[in-house]
């Protein structure tokens, strides 16, 4: 991209973002990629020749516990090593500055806390949440290896994960958070993810038929592109502090 069309980008953007009572941000895995995250999906997240969709599923759950906790132990070990970007730190400085501010996210790796950011709608859930599967409480669980197969210190029923797995619903309180921020956004960013996983493909659709700007910060183009009303190519990391910092 010319560097004057990137700058009359930015220029138009900010105007926005000065203007903005309300602003939305949504992310996905493309952005704790460019913290060396995995996506733990395809050739870079096999394991033992298992793919993610053979083992976060309940009924691999409920065949092999253990199985599925030894990778989920493995991939909490990767991220544990990483730290949040550049990019989860910008969002956390974007949400100092409204007072209307929602941040979205398909990731599961807690980055955007560890960044600063207070009370991320976790569509997916959270790889260091635990679940019991007897009494359902949930708590955080930060242990690095955990004990295999984990068990409830309430009742000692049998611990999951805290994630959404494949053929499950996810939380209706959570899908009602975002339904509403969307509808009460003036402005909302798309960072980081390839807008192929329902529901939050049809998002940046929902908010803009709502009145929203949409901005999309990604690497290359996605499926989604065309709803945008402007796509910015590159890293969030890179992009969001010339919006952020004057």
């Amino acid at each position: 991209m010319p560097l004057s069309q990137l700058q009359e980008k930015i220029a138009a953007i900010k105007e926005k973002l000065g203007k903005a009572g309300s602003v939305t941000v949504l992310t996905g895995s493309g952005l704790s990629a460019d913290s060396g995250i995995p996506t733990f999906r395809g050739a870079e997240g096999l394991w033992k020749n298992f793919r993610a969709e053979e083992l976060a599923t309940p009924e691999a759950f409920s065949k092999d516990p253990r199985l599925v906790w030894e990778w989920y132990d493995w991939r909490r070990a990767i991220i544990a090593a990483k730290e949040p970007n550049a990019g989860h730190y910008m969002i956390a400085e974007l949400e100092k500055m409204f007072s209307r501010f929602h941040l979205i996210t398909q990731n599961v790796d807690g980055l955007h806390e560890k960044a600063g950011s207070t009370n991320p709608i976790e569509l997916h859930g959270n790889i260091w949440k635990v679940r019991c599967t007897r009494c359902l409480q949930v708590a955080f669980n930060f242990d690095v290896p955990v004990r295999i197969p984990p068990e409830c210190r309430s009742c000692g029923g049998l611990l999951r994960p805290h994630i959404v797995w494949f053929g499950e619903s996810l939380e209706p309180e959570n899908l009602e958070k975002s339904y509403a921020a969307l509808a009460n956004s003036d402005l909302m960013f798309v960072i980081g993810t390839s807008g192929v996983v329902q529901p939050a493909a049809s998002f940046a659709g929902m908010a803009r038929s709502r009145g929203a700007f949409v901005v999309e910060i990604n690497p290359e183009e996605t499926a989604i592109t065309e709803v945008m009303d402007i796509s910015l190519q590159g890293k969030a990391g890179e992009i969001l502090p010339l919006l952020v910092h004057s």
